[in-house]
């Protein structure tokens, strides 16, 4: 309920206080649906009706309900263009055939918003729980576990018009922006796993010892090390630039946060490789937590698209 509004039961705070809270949940690596619910709500309070608002957004902020988005049909594509699952009407209802790949927290959430699109071949979202009959969750197995999903399956399941978010079409635009929350929140929770990398990469190179030496003091040690709080460092002012951009609603709300997710998507890959290797083989050990952090970095890279997905997008939004 953070960034939700007073009169449905939020704190009405904004993304930048969001973005604070999301960088100690990816430092700790906090195992909750907590993304998946707060992305689903901001889509609802975006573009739902009075009338859905009312129903499911004081459920959220309380904890009673689990949302989701269920956006993806490709596996192989980001944005929009992944979104194919289509719906046919039947008399006043929806019928769904298709489904939905890389949901975040599937096998728990109450509810899906349900990216389609209409006879008309508009993209749309609807709300769908997860006990509606012709509704299954397949779980899949993740190299993070701290951040599960699944596939959903929709076999002819019948929703009435009323289901649909905003009664009707909400567009490519809204869909982007939708997705733009997502690379904001998984740029946030990297600056968190970067800098428990860093702390813990360092503290070990300051305790072991080779060639009589902690090898904290080789130089080779410490240069890479000191890349990593650079990034961080960086990464810090592009995201909350891009929350304040989404905050206020700025013109170049898109190219920020396409420029905070690809800078973030290199730098993590750079400081979960560089946490390893300095760790040498025992960073791959269980006994060490380095190696959770390391499956982190690889869920949040390609989380709502890598660097090559938005520099690609900066470059188009910037017409280079």
């Amino acid at each position: 309920g953070l960034a939700l509004p007073e009169a449905f039961g939020g704190s009405d705070l904004s993304w930048i206080d969001l973005t604070v809270v999301l960088e100690e949940l990816g430092r700790s690596l906090h195992p909750s649906p907590y993304v998946s619910t707060t992305l689903a709500a901001c889509a609802l309070l975006a573009h739902g009706s009075q009338d859905q608002k009312s129903e499911w957004l004081p459920k959220i902020a309380v904890g009673d309900c689990v949302a989701t988005l269920a956006l993806y049909d490709e596996t192989n594509a980001y944005g929009v263009e992944a979104i194919s699952l289509r719906a046919d009407p039947d008399g006043g209802d929806i019928v769904l055939h298709g489904s939905k790949q890389f949901v975040a927290d599937a096998a728990v959430a109450d509810i899906f918003l349900v990216a389609f699109r209409d006879a008309q071949a508009q993209l749309a979202l609807a709300i769908v729980p997860a006990t509606q009959p012709g509704v299954s969750v397949e779980k899949v197995r993740n190299l993070d576990r701290t951040k599960p999903s699944g596939s959903v399956q929709l076999e002819s399941v019948r929703i009435s018009a009323d289901a649909v978010i905003g009664g009707g079409p909400v567009g490519a635009a809204a869909l982007e922006s939708i997705l733009d929350l997502g690379a904001l929140a998984a740029s946030a929770e990297s600056i968190g796993v970067c800098e428990a990398i860093l702390e813990m990469t360092t503290e070990y190179a300051k305790q072991r010892i080779q060639f009589g030496s902690p090898i904290g003091r080789y130089q080779g040690v410490k240069h890479p090390l000191a890349d990593i709080f650079v990034d961080i460092e960086c990464m810090k002012s592009l995201t909350y630039y891009a929350a304040w951009a989404v905050t206020t609603g700025q013109d170049d709300t898109a190219l920020a946060v396409s420029r905070a997710k690809a800078y973030s998507s290199e730098a993590i890959n750079k400081a979960g490789v560089t946490g390893i290797q300095t760790h040498g083989a025992i960073g791959y050990t269980e006994d060490y937590d380095l190696q959770l952090f390391l499956k982190r970095t690889k869920w949040a890279r390609a989380s709502y698209g890598d660097e090559g997905f938005h520099y690609d997008r900066v470059a188009a939004i910037g017409d280079l």
